[in-house]
C-alpha cells in the first residue's frame, strides 16, 4: 500500500489551496504578540519619557524605530509561512510520486508472475518428455520384444551398405543376424524419426522400437536424437519452426544427389534466433559441429534409401517431422542448399 500522505495540520498553510479560507497559525499568533509587544514598549518608552515630541528629520526616524521592526517581525512571518506551506506541498508531491512507483511496480510484478509460471510449465513439460524418452530407449535397446506377425506396408528397400569395418553378428551358414527381422514399413519410419509426441504415444515408441532394430536406421534415429538434444539446450524445439513446404519432386531430388540451389526450397526454415543460434554454436563448439554433421550424412544415406520406395505423399509426411526439420535448419547453415 502507498504511504498515507501528509496531511496539513491546523495550523499549517495552504498555498495551493485556491480560495478556501486561511487559517491563523502560530506563526502570525507569534507576530502579533511580538508586534504587540514592541509597540508597547515603544509606546512604554514615549510615556515615561520627559522628552519634547521630536520634530523633522527626528520625528521620521521615530516613525521609522517604531514601524520597521514590525514590518521586519511580519516579513519574517510571512517568508515562514510560504516555507512552511511549500515543504508540506513537497511531501505531498513525494508521497505522490511513492505512490505512482509502488503500483507501477506491483503492476509489472503482477504481469511478470501472470506469464512465467505458463512458459515455466511448458519448459517442464519438454523436458520430462525427454526424460522419459530417454528412459524407453534405453529400455528399448537394451530389450527386445517378439510380436506376433502382422501386416506391414510397402517396406524400405534393403539397408545400403554399412561403413567399412563394421562387424556384423553372423549367424550359421553366414547370415546375417538383421535378415532374420521384418522389415520396416514406410509409415512406421516416418513415426519413428518424428519420435513420441508424449510418455502415452504408444505408437510412437513401437515405431521407434522397431527402427532401432534395424541398424541403418538406428543410426538415423541416434544421430537425430542427439542434435535435438543439443538443439533443446539453446531452447530450439522442433514443434516451434514452421518451415515453408517443398515439393516432393525436389526431395526426389536431393535423394538422387543434387545440391546447391536448385533444391533451395528444401532450406524452409525461416527462424531468424534458431538459424543464427545454431550458426553460432556450430563455430564455437566442435561436439556440436561433429553431431551435426554425422546427422546430415545420416539422414542424406536413409533419405535416399526411403525415397526409392516412398510415395510423394510419404514424402509430404516425411517432411513434417522432427527429424526432417532438424536437416532443414542444419542444412541451411551448413550450406546444403547454397
Amino acid at each position: 500500500m502507498p504511504e498515507p500522505q501528509a496531511r496539513p495540520t491546523e495550523d499549517s498553510a495552504q498555498p495551493l489551496s485556491g480560495g478556501a479560507p486561511r487559517r491563523v497559525t502560530v506563526i502570525e499568533l507569534a507576530a502579533m504578540g511580538l508586534s504587540l509587544l514592541w509597540l508597547g514598549a515603544v509606546a512604554f518608552n514615549y510615556l515615561s519619557s520627559d522628552e519634547t515630541e521630536p520634530a523633522g528629520i527626528g520625528a521620521i526616524m521615530s516613525v521609522f524605530l517604531v514601524f520597521l521592526p514590525v514590518a521586519l517581525i511580519w516579513i519574517a512571518a510571512v517568508t515562514a509561512r510560504t516555507v512552511r506551506g511549500l515543504r508540506v506541498e513537497a511531501q505531498r508531491l513525494q508521497a505522490a510520486v511513492d505512490a505512482m512507483r509502488k503500483t507501477y511496480l506491483e503492476q509489472q510484478q503482477a504481469a511478470a508472475a501472470g506469464g512465467r509460471p505458463a512458459v515455466e510449465r511448458k519448459l517442464d513439460e519438454i523436458a520430462a518428455a525427454q526424460r522419459q524418452t530417454d528412459a524407453h530407449l534405453v529400455t528399448f535397446t537394451s530389450r527386445r520384444e517378439h510380436e506376433p506377425p502382422r501386416a506391414l506396408p510397402p517396406v524400405l528397400p534393403g539397408a545400403v551398405a554399412g561403413d567399412a569395418g563394421d562387424e556384423q553378428p553372423a549367424l550359421a551358414l553366414g547370415t546375417p543376424a538383421e535378415a532374420l527381422q521384418p522389415p520396416l514399413g514406410i509409415a512406421d519410419f516416418i513415426r519413428a524419426v518424428n519420435f513420441p509426441d508424449t510418455g502415452e504415444d504408444k505408437e510412437g515408441f513401437r515405431a521407434l522400437r522397431l527402427a532401432l532394430e534395424d541398424r541403418e536406421i538406428a543410426r538415423l534415429v541416434r544421430a537425430a536424437q542427439d542434435v535435438l538434444t543439443l538443439l533443446a539446450q539453446d531452447g530450439i524445439y522442433m514443434d516451434d519452426l514452421r518451415p515453408d513446404r517443398a515439393r516432393p519432386e525436389i526431395w526426389r531430388r536431393f535423394a538422387q544427389g543434387e545440391r546447391g540451389r536448385g533444391i533451395a526450397a528444401l532450406g524452409g526454415i525461416r527462424d531468424r534466433s534458431s538459424l543464427a543460434l545454431t550458426a553460432a554454436r556450430m563455430r564455437a563448439d566442435p561436439v556440436f559441429r561433429d553431431a551435426a554433421h554425422h546427422f546430415l550424412r545420416q539422414f542424406d544415406r536413409s533419405f535416399s534409401t526411403f525415397e526409392k520406395a516412398a510415395s510423394d505423399q510419404d514424402i509430404a509426411e516425411l517432411a513434417e517431422t522432427r527429424t526432417a526439420r532438424a536437416f532443414m535448419l542444419f542444412g541451411r547453415v551448413a550450406g546444403v542448399f547454397d
